[in-house]
């Protein structure tokens, strides 16, 4: 296949964001003081985030909202009184301490730096993504980073897409190529922008939605089989 630009998701593509939220989980639950149970809080929160961030992506809550809902929510959940802003505060500080790759990650993109241009687009917020992303040892070889707080606009939103193309100033869509591991907003906003798609389909993920990506990985290192194709 003969792509020249490849747009990246960040998290659970290339960032491991699983082990940062048990890490900033953890930690603020430390902080105010609560004896922390890993089994017990942390599916309840996860359950919670990701039933709000696929609220977020449907247009359902912003993504102001979102910061505190969320903790507002897990409190209700867990029956305990907490200040649900402050708490936001504390996460969002210990999430963007915690800029971990995913194995592979990192030998990838320097390889495939000296392949192709390459971007980011994550539906993130500003205060964390900067510091895990744009401050992260892999983050020099993207041309853009994309933030979806920042810019007012989130995958799948061809708007975001469009945003990169303007930046990078792309005008043959037939080169470009979308990779994440979310079908409904990686893989289903890279068809709403016209470019193809490769769902990494992390942790052996199968697929519900009918939503159909061009190619299909299980390891990123696929990703180079599939620009050595012709």
């Amino acid at each position: 296949m003969n792509y020249e630009v490849l747009i990246f998701d960040a998290d659970d593509t290339l960032f491991d964001f699983a082990a940062s939220e048990r890490i900033a989980l953890r930690n603020t639950i430390l902080d105010f003081q609560i004896d922390y149970d890993e089994a017990h809080h942390l599916p309840i929160y996860q359950t919670i985030n990701d039933a709000i961030w696929k609220e977020f992506e449907e247009g359902t809550i912003t993504q102001k909202k979102l910061k505190t809902e969320r903790f507002r929510r897990f409190a209700e959940k867990l029956n305990v009184v907490l200040d649900e802003h402050r708490f936001a505060t504390l996460y969002m500080k210990h999430l963007s301490e915690a800029s971990i790759l995913l194995p592979k990650a990192e030998e990838l993109i320097l390889t495939l730096s000296q392949k192709v241009r390459m971007a980011i687009i994550t539906n993130g917020l500003t205060d964390v993504q900067e510091k895990r992303i744009r401050k992260s040892v892999i983050a020099h070889h993207f041309e853009v980073i994309a933030i979806s707080e920042e810019l007012g606009i989130a995958k799948p939103d061809p708007g975001i897409f469009q945003f990169i193309f303007d930046r990078m100033k792309i005008e043959d869509l037939s080169k470009v190529l979308m990779i994440g591991d979310s079908l409904n907003s990686d893989i289903q906003g890279g068809i709403n922008a016209g470019i193809a798609t490769c769902w990494y389909r992390s942790g052996g993920s199968r697929n519900p939605k009918g939503i159909q990506a061009t190619h299909e990985i299980d390891d990123l290192d696929q990703i180079l089989e599939i620009l050595s194709k012709k």
